[in-house]
């Protein structure tokens, strides 16, 4: 099975079919990014399908000492920045997004997590862009420090800063939403 990697080098040599193949294992991802991000389905979507049409676009500025995740989620982050410059954007959290419900749990259980999930959610929405950035870079799309450095354009030690701060402030808001 080919590597991200070589089906991008196939679509910058002209195989631009093999996109397609990018799209199927990134675009839930890329989808989640977004959600998680702006809270809006449709946003998500749209800003998903122009991410893809940018890597087709911009396929000669791959580069083949690079990592496809990186180039990808930098182009991601700037296709996010375009759509929102010159618009007013409040974040509204999403409802029910990503939860899977647990068979073991009893429905109070059940109940309180969904609370604490809806809670984490507005807290999240409560942090400044760049903050719930590099928490959603990190913790839901797991990317290493080093490569979100690259992403945001800063080093790896900065990066490492920035999700602190983020998380210490991301308990700050829950807690005073909890009481």
């Amino acid at each position: 099975m080919p590597t991200d990697h070589e089906i991008m080098l196939s679509v910058k040599n002209g195989d631009v079919e093999k996109l397609a193949s990018l799209f199927e294992r990134y675009h839930k991802q890329l989808f989640n990014y977004f959600l998680y991000g702006t809270g809006c389905r449709e946003v998500s979507d749209d800003l998903v399908q122009d991410v893809f049409l940018r890597m087709l676009k911009y396929r000669k500025s791959y580069r083949d000492d690079g990592e496809f995740k990186v180039w990808m989620f930098s182009i991601a982050r700037n296709c996010r920045n375009d759509y929102y410059r010159g618009r007013s954007f409040k974040f509204e959290p999403i409802e029910h997004a990503g939860q899977v419900a647990d068979s073991a749990m009893s429905p109070e259980e059940s109940l309180l997590l969904d609370q604490d999930v809806a809670l984490l959610k507005k807290a999240l929405g409560e942090l400044s862009d760049d903050m719930r950035e590099v928490i959603i870079l990190s913790r839901y799309q797991g990317l290493r420090y080093r490569e979100i450095g690259e992403i945001m354009g800063c080093s790896e030690g900065a990066v490492k800063v920035r999700v602190f701060r983020a998380i210490k402030e991301l308990g700050s808001i829950y807690n005073r939403l909890t009481g």
